[in-house]
């Protein structure tokens, strides 16, 4: 079940409030321009699949999404256990960074906490299979797969420039509980 934390930059270990119900995620991200959304998809998508598996099996609905939305570039994270990446694609996520451009993450199977520093708050949003959350330009975010990752994601961009991150310099990040604490 997704769900959402919001703690005050001050408190990383206190949340001010957890949220588990689908329209109380949604409201209180809509307060600061994030939307959060379901997308069911069809096709059982196993992590560690490789790109053009997990491409072709969600043609359709990334189709959509992508004509809707005005999206023309997309990457896919696949990671199951003992991926032989697995430290160095988690590592890479874990510092606080922004995209030039806005991003959807759609997650396709398995789960992963999804962090947004906005103002003096973030917004941990643990994420799982249908869900998918669109992030507005420069939202400072990070990403946790877990220590034990299992998760196919599809970010997806205006154009492949907008995938680059600028990372922040910030240790923030560092400071708040992981996907398995």
């Amino acid at each position: 079940m997704s769900s959402l934390s919001v703690y005050h930059v001050s408190s990383p270990d206190l949340p001010n409030k957890v949220l588990t119900h689908f329209d109380d995620i949604v409201a209180t991200l809509a307060e600061q321009g994030v939307r959060f959304d379901r997308w069911q998809l069809a096709p059982r998508i196993v992590p560690g699949a490789s790109q053009e598996e997990v491409i072709a099996a969600c043609q359709e609905p990334l189709d959509r999404l992508m004509t809707e939305r005005g999206y023309r570039a997309l990457e896919v994270l696949s990671v199951a256990e003992h991926h032989p990446h697995e430290a160095e694609l988690r590592a890479g996520l874990l510092d606080e960074q922004q995209q030039a451009q806005a991003a959807e993450w759609l997650f396709v199977a398995g789960r992963g906490l999804l962090n947004l520093h906005i103002d003096d708050y973030v917004y941990a949003v643990f994420c799982e299979k249908h869900d998918l959350i669109s992030l507005p330009a420069g939202t400072a975010h990070w990403f946790d797969m877990g220590e034990n990752p299992y998760l196919v994601a599809i970010r997806l961009f205006a154009n492949a420039a907008g995938s680059a991150p600028r990372l922040t310099g910030s240790e923030l990040a560092r400071q708040f509980p992981g996907l398995d604490d």
